[in-house]
């Protein structure tokens, strides 16, 4: 479709690495026949089916990491199957306990405390076990995926100008400022709670190797208009690496050849940087 002089080979476990002009392509059927940028619900268990192919993959090392493209979740609910995300998704298929949503730009990487959930249930969403293993885990992950021996972290308050000594709000110095100081006692690098509207300022940002933010929308809109387009996602938390894109599917420019790809080789060149990393 897209004139692209490429050979498409079959993928066979164990093979050599595919010459520069040819690519290896794993075949899983379609249900039904694909239109570009028409969404079929006939085809929504084809994609968990290639989901799982990867993840298995992935879990026997068959594969060294994963990178996703966007997909359509309204599709696959429609089809009759409960699908919140990618992230969700592959907790449970690789029996994790916790996923940690994180984007990165370059050198900012913001990771998110709770991820898809309406605002209202933000607030009792935060408790000290959940932030308590994020930060744990994001310390962790930090170091093995980046080699920051010593990852700064710095955490955003709930509410405005973090909570206002409570008078905006009791959760920023009842739940979040324990957990910090629990962190601290671990020994990690952990400040906070700090005012979500200026840990952005870029003089705050370069004290820190990473933002915790509370919930998607306080610190996504942050990151994306940093680096949009070029921005991985990443599932901290996992036994595996998974990277993916930024955006979601654009169904508009499926089939063109004008959509753009800088994130998706991003993902795949950071998937690529923290599998040998993790392999060293």
């Amino acid at each position: 479709m897209l004139g692209l002089e490429i050979e498409l080979d079959a993928y066979l476990p164990g093979g050599a690495a595919p010459e520069p002009g040819r690519l290896r392509v794993l075949d899983i059927p379609l249900a039904a026949p694909c239109v570009a940028g028409r969404l079929d619900p006939a085809n929504a268990r084809h994609v968990l089916a290639l989901l799982d192919r990867a993840i298995d993959g992935a879990v026997s090392a068959e594969f060294a990491a994963i990178v996703t493209a966007p997909v359509q979740k309204s599709v696959i609910n429609d089809a009759g199957v409960p699908f919140t995300g990618h992230t969700e998704y592959l907790a449970e298929r690789t029996r994790a306990a916790h996923p940690v949503m994180l984007l990165a730009a370059a050198t900012l990487r913001v990771a998110l405390a709770t991820t898809h959930l309406p605002l209202r249930a933000v607030s009792d969403a935060i408790t000290p076990a959940l932030l308590d293993t994020t930060l744990r885990i994001l310390h962790d992950d930090i170091r093995a995926l980046w080699g920051i021996t010593r990852p700064r972290i710095a955490v955003c308050g709930l509410n405005p100008h973090a909570g206002e000594s409570g008078h905006l709000g009791r959760e920023d110095a009842g739940i979040i400022a324990p957990a910090i100081e629990r962190a601290r006692a671990a020994g990690m690098l952990v400040d906070g709670p700090l005012p979500a509207d200026t840990v952005f300022v870029p003089r705050a940002l370069s004290n820190y190797d990473v933002v915790l933010a509370m919930y998607h929308d306080q610190g996504l809109p942050v990151l994306k208009h940093a680096g949009f387009g070029h921005a991985v996602n990443i599932t901290l938390g996992l036994p595996i690496v998974r990277t993916s894109v930024d955006h979601g599917t654009a169904l508009d420019l499926a089939g063109t050849g004008r959509a753009d790809a800088g994130s998706l080789i991003a993902a795949t060149q950071l998937a690529s940087e923290f599998a040998a990393r993790r392999a060293a």
